[in-house]
């Protein structure tokens, strides 16, 4: 399964068509163009990074994306390393901190299940939008806990189980919206759009639209592997060795309904941020 998420990840980069310019093409331009739409939809990452103290800490992230968010902890005083499956987002994580001129100490392709790094070596670990694509969390959980110093901090986005795009945008509108799509054979039409149709007929159509099944292809893409959704029960449940800080949720988002801005997904927000650290 880890590979399969990794060939995933890898030609499939997180975030490569929200902008139409490309970063084989103009690198500096493509991350210009990327931030600015990230920043403007999800603009609380942001505010939920400056109420973190990073300066002079060791941190690592996990799962880097565009390194948006790397630039942001290293321009905030983190001492920042980054670790990602793929080495796509390695490469072009390093292109851009390169180009930005800064200070990073080490970007490397590697597992969180298997990480390359001694115990004891971060007093921060920062991953957003990430480990709820790890099958294994029970083992990653327990890597966590290793590389984390005394006192450490683990802070991680995982999408929220008790939220709107949860319940209604992928339970309600998504299932019924595709399976009355494949059913009418509507093959090419919006719902089934991007390899929803390869899936269903895998799964086939009762099997594909339990949610076991359903929330693996309705989170990132159809073709995304793996994905889960977290409350705080299953944040223990799978993070045994850590205990809960704090929670908070963000983004608010439900499918056709026009809800993005609604009191910044304070309650039913599809984004969960917990801050745990190590019992």
């Amino acid at each position: 399964m880890e590979q399969e998420i990794k060939d995933f990840w890898n030609t499939h980069p997180c975030g490569e068509f929200v902008v139409d310019a490309k970063f084989a093409v103009e690198a500096e331009r493509f991350f210009q163009d990327y931030d600015a739409y990230r920043y403007r939809v999800e603009g609380h990452i942001l505010g939920c990074l400056d109420a973190i103290d990073w300066r002079g800490k060791e941190v690592l992230e996990i799962g880097l994306g565009q390194g948006a968010d790397s630039e942001q902890l290293i321009r905030r005083g983190a001492l920042w390393s980054g670790l990602d499956l793929t080495p796509e987002a390695v490469h072009r994580v390093r292109t851009r901190l390169t180009l930005r001129n800064l200070p990073f100490g080490d970007v490397r392709v590697g597992s969180i299940l298997e990480p390359p790094y001694s115990p004891g070596s971060f007093d921060k670990i920062y991953s957003h939008g990430v480990l709820h694509h790890v099958p294994d969390i029970r083992r990653a959980s327990t890597q966590l806990a290793k590389l984390l110093r005394p006192g450490g901090e683990l802070v991680m986005m995982m999408y929220a189980r008790w939220s709107l795009n949860y319940y209604l945008t992928m339970h309600l509108f998504r299932r019924i919206a595709q399976s009355g799509a494949y059913l009418a054979g509507l093959h090419s039409s919006y719902p089934l759009r991007g390899g929803y149709v390869e899936i269903i007929r895998k799964y086939g159509l009762p099997d594909y639209l339990r949610m076991k099944n359903f929330v693996h292809h309705n989170t990132d893409g159809p073709l995304c592997p793996h994905s889960g959704v977290y409350d705080l029960a299953r944040v223990r449940r799978d993070f045994p060795e850590f205990r809960i800080v704090r929670s908070y949720k963000r983004f608010m988002t439900c499918g056709p309904l026009p809800v993005r801005n609604l009191t910044r997904g304070k309650w039913l927000g599809w984004h969960l941020w917990v801050h745990l650290t190590p019992r």
